[in-house]
């Protein structure tokens, strides 16, 4: 199976989208078993207050240590296991040649009395995984009338965000947009759209509007979960923000040397801004990065499981 990543529609000839065909399979391949770098270049729905707030540990500079995201996690995993859009004991082997899946981390798949989602250095991977599995099952329009179902691309399985979950139980695609995890009222779906169609990732040039790849699923997922709670748009853009930067590490920490260059604290930089395409899409990236001295390099974001 071949898994597109492809641009926006309408944007590739055809060499450029073999280009990006032989590397989304390379994606693909790894999306579960290893890791690519980017370098150069509900059921029932939880009742909420929808005043929440978002506690981050850490500055940028280095990198931050944990973001407490304003959203209940509750029972979803346990939720994502009996579906199948999670086989517990694929997700437990990938993990075993990594030391195992820590108690806090293993309440988050099993456990039905989570309270607010923490991400942190450690378990960014697996809660990675987790909104990966949430976007790609959760039923929304987004997945059924969106740059994925472009019949250009062939089909929506064709993708790294849906080919490369090899982590279901059965084809990934057999719980693509199928679940009710979580149910949106048309102001939140709206919300979500809009959002989503702004919020860009470094590792391609789409959107999470069209979340062809991991990253991009993933973000949907908990964009829908934040909406189902009553987060507000504000709030949403900067839980985004510090989500991106523990799973792409380097390149805020780029962008944060680009900015304090221009005379901006990282502290007081607009989320909404640096989430946008010309900080935080692949060709957004590499221009900032082509004016930094000295960029950050290193781990960077990988893109795989």
């Amino acid at each position: 199976m071949e898994h597109e990543t492809p641009g926006p529609p309408g944007n590739d000839d055809p060499p450029s989208l073999r280009a990006r065909i032989r590397l989304s399979i390379a994606i693909a391949t790894l999306v579960v078993i290893g890791a690519w770098t980017y370098r150069d270049g509900a059921w029932s729905r939880t009742r909420v207050a929808p005043e929440r707030t978002l506690t981050v540990s850490g500055e940028r500079g280095e990198a931050q240590n944990a973001v407490e995201l304003p959203v209940r996690w509750g029972d979803l995993g346990a939720k994502m296991v009996s579906t199948g859009v999670i086989d517990a004991q694929k997700l437990t082997a990938l993990y075993a040649a990594r030391g195992g899946i820590d108690e806090a981390s293993r309440k988050l798949l099993e456990s039905g009395e989570n309270e607010n989602l923490t991400v942190t250095k450690e378990n960014a991977g697996f809660v990675l995984n987790l909104l990966w599995a949430l976007g790609l099952g959760t039923k929304n329009a987004v997945l059924e009338k969106g740059p994925m179902a472009d019949p250009a691309y062939g089909g929506a399985g064709r993708f790294a965000s849906t080919g490369g979950w090899t982590l279901a139980a059965g084809d990934a695609m057999e719980h693509y947009s199928r679940h009710p995890f979580i149910v949106l009222s048309p102001p939140q779906q709206e919300l979500v759209e809009r959002v989503a169609k702004n919020i860009y990732r470094p590792c391609c040039n789409n959107s999470t509007y069209f979340p062809d790849c991991n990253h991009g699923m993933a973000m949907l997922g908990l964009l829908e979960l934040m909406a189902s709670q009553g987060v507000s748009e504000q709030e949403m853009y900067r839980a985004a923000l510090r989500v991106n930067e523990l799973w792409f590490p380097d390149t805020y920490a780029t962008v944060a040397l680009y900015l304090k260059g221009k005379g901006v604290e990282w502290k007081n930089a607009d989320p909404k801004e640096v989430l946008g395409a010309s900080y935080s899409s692949a060709s957004g990236y590499q221009n900032i990065q082509s004016q930094v001295t000295a960029p950050v390099r290193g781990g960077g974001g990988s893109c795989g499981a």
